[in-house]
């Protein structure tokens, strides 16, 4: 068929209308491409940050060290840019890490910098808490309602409920003929400690492991540091697609928040009615709850301020209990896997122990406790290398102030407002003018070294306890930092009195244990199964 004349015009007009409509879409193409290559060439050779080391992929974009977030390794990452460029690196557009005692001085606890918008992801029933809360002044208004609580005398006043519930661990370990997982087993542990010291009554959930039963308050525990990681690591609306896939094991990660703040609400609204109806009678040890419960009543009397109190006590208290369980069970898990393969260690400790203990039933005080040297030194080595919060304490450089008008100076660097500094635990640890051979676990470099000079050993050992920052440092360190200290040396005499410990290397070894951080650490396996023998019958 021949073409009529109107579709040859037709066709004429359509032929020459794609081209021009294609071009807005072009210019607009070209238009963002020139822009991202003024914004790479800016970041690499015009940013106030340029002349730092590190590697130029760091400096183009976020998304090189996000990926290592995701897959759970800033921590190793981090440390190779400190062995490769120095103790000062770029590891992002606006984001320099370091590693310096001084610095970390300077940062933490002279400047007291806020923290940077990286600590959101953690917030719970969407609320702010002590860790979230950004502003450092806003921070220690916080802290001085729960501060008090985690002081070694009022801890004390707790002592014989976390005696019982180790000693009620010890007993469920020498039922136990098989291997189990510690990192499971502790976690539950510590839920129940976390129930006594914050809401003043036991969760159970020690019991549930014992009887095989699930406990959907410690797996929401165990999720929830995930949540923040992913949470952290998409944008918004990434993560709400996230929270709709049919899956039952990423709704429980996602449902972790809504899960724990169930359990606390319930908790808060029980004291609440017992402090109203005043049927709480003396009790020596208040739990953490109802020590905030009522200074939030003092400073907020309206029935109005009341209800943002409560949600701010629920976020706080939800905060304690993820901040205290996965962090002191992984730690736990590592000390006793340790002492799996390290005969030495375990007979010189278990020596020491049974000086104090002479009773398997009677847990010491911790004033016994505080005079075991040698338990002191694994503890201490356990926190260098095992320390369950390694990771990048953000911290945002400020606005330059009237007396301080230039950019702050960081090693030679001049830094500008807006830039996130920070240290971490895992390299400040692992200083190996600090600490020789520092990825060996030695408790003895903590001892006293009697055939050295006696200043010359007082400096080494001030030098080391300066670098060890397992809880943080400065003013923002962790507040329960006493109670994760004394609940470690209590589970570790209560269980070596009566057990020695043993690993399958096919169960558990250098790989499976692994370490992994998000945010918190935990071993590649995420799990540590080892076998608890009664001592004698290990004799």
């Amino acid at each position: 068929m021949n073409p009529t004349p109107e579709s040859a015009q037709r066709y004429l007009a359509a032929s020459i209308a794609s081209p021009l409509a294609a071009r807005p879409l072009l210019f607009l193409f070209s238009l963002y491409l020139a822009y991202a290559a003024s914004l790479v060439f800016y970041r690499l050779f015009l940013s106030p940050l340029a002349s730092l080391p590190g590697p130029w992929y760091a400096a183009v974009s976020d998304f090189w060290i996000t990926t290592h977030v995701v897959r759970m390794q800033q921590c190793r990452t981090v440390q190779s840019l400190f062995d490769a460029y120095g103790p000062i690196v770029r590891i992002g557009p606006a984001k320099i890490a370091f590693c310096d005692l001084g610095t970390m001085r300077s940062v933490y606890c002279v400047h007291k910098f806020d923290k940077s918008p990286y600590y959101k992801s953690l917030l719970t029933n969407n609320n702010d808490h002590a860790m979230t809360t950004l502003p450092h002044a806003q921070h220690a208004a916080r802290k001085k309602s729960y501060a008090p609580h985690y002081t070694p005398a009022n801890l004390a006043l707790f002592q014989p409920e976390l005696h019982d519930l180790a000693l009620k661990l010890s007993n469920v370990l020498g039922h136990t003929s098989a291997s189990v997982d510690c990192l499971d087993l502790f976690r539950h542990l510590m839920v129940d400690v976390v129930a006594c010291t914050v809401f003043g009554s036991r969760s159970g959930s020690l019991d549930n492991w014992a009887s095989g039963v699930r406990d959907p308050l410690g797996v929401a525990v165990y999720d929830f540091p995930k949540r923040g990681i992913l949470r952290s690591a998409v944008p918004t609306w990434a993560w709400n697609l996230v929270c709709r896939i049919p899956n039952a094991r990423v709704r429980e990660i996602c449902n972790s928040d809504k899960i724990m703040a169930e359990f606390v609400g319930s908790r808060l609204y029980e004291m609440r009615a017992s402090v109203q109806a005043a049927k709480l009678g003396y009790a020596p040890a208040m739990p953490l709850i109802q020590r905030l419960l009522e200074h939030k009543m003092a400073s907020a009397p309206g029935a109005k301020d009341q209800v943002g109190a409560e949600r701010d006590i629920i976020s706080e208290a939800m905060g304690h209990l993820v901040a205290g369980v996965d962090t002191s069970s992984t730690t736990l898990s590592y000390m006793f896997w340790e002492l799996s393969r390290r005969r030495d260690i375990a007979q010189r400790l278990q020596a020491e122990i049974d000086e104090v203990m002479p009773d398997r039933g009677v847990v010491p005080d911790a004033a016994v406790l505080g005079r075991c040297v040698y338990l002191d030194a694994f503890v201490k080595e356990a926190l260098r290398l095992y320390g369950a919060a390694p990771s990048l304490l953000e911290r945002v450089v400020p606005s330059p102030t009237a007396k301080a008008h230039e950019d702050f100076d960081m090693m030679g660097y001049a830094l500008p407002p807006g830039t996130v500094v920070s240290t971490q635990a895992w390299s400040m640890h692992r200083a190996e003018d600090v600490f020789p051979s520092a990825e060996t676990f030695l408790p003895e470099r903590w001892l006293v070294d009697a055939s050295a000079c006696a200043e010359e050993d007082e400096a080494r050992l001030a030098r080391m306890h300066a670098h060890l920052v397992p809880f943080g440092v400065g003013t923002r360190v962790c507040g329960g930092q006493n109670l994760a200290q004394l609940m470690m040396r209590i589970v570790l005499v209560a269980v070596l009195r009566a057990h020695d410990v043993r690993a399958d290397v096919r169960e558990t070894n250098e790989r499976s244990m692994e370490m992994r951080d998000a945010f918190v650490l935990f071993p590649k396996a995420k799990e540590c199964r080892l076998a608890f023998v009664p001592r004698a019958a290990a004799a």
